[in-house]
């Protein structure tokens, strides 16, 4: 696995953070953190889109954090569990991973001016 592909790993668990935190935070240090985190998972992410292939990034990352938040809502947070959306996600997880292996890794080179 390339560095690339490592920003858009870390940046769809740091969006799992953030995505809580729009919901869960409730002070200022709380709310500080959650702006953090969307700083640090946007810079990953725009940082691997430059050398990767935006749209299959973006699916990525948002397979994700959308799988991780889930999960997260249901372990941490009393959301009820449901099979049906479990087996969704896996099958948004399976497209997702099906996109990472169908795009090769072939690194933009960026142009210098």
């Amino acid at each position: 696995m390339n560095r690339n592909w490592v920003f858009v790993l870390l940046a769809g668990l740091v969006e799992i953070i953030w995505v809580m935190g729009l919901k869960h935070s409730s002070n200022v240090w709380e709310w500080i953190g959650t702006v953090a985190a969307i700083a640090v998972s946007f810079y990953l992410i725009i940082e691997a889109a430059k050398r990767l292939p935006v749209g299959t990034v973006y699916a990525v990352f948002t397979g994700i954090g959308t799988a991780g938040t889930v999960a997260s809502e249901m372990l941490f947070f009393g959301e009820p569990f449901k099979l049906v959306k479990v087996l969704l996600i896996c099958v948004l997880l399976a497209g997702v991973i099906g996109l990472k292996l169908v795009t090769g890794d072939q690194v933009k080179t960026e142009v210098s001016k």
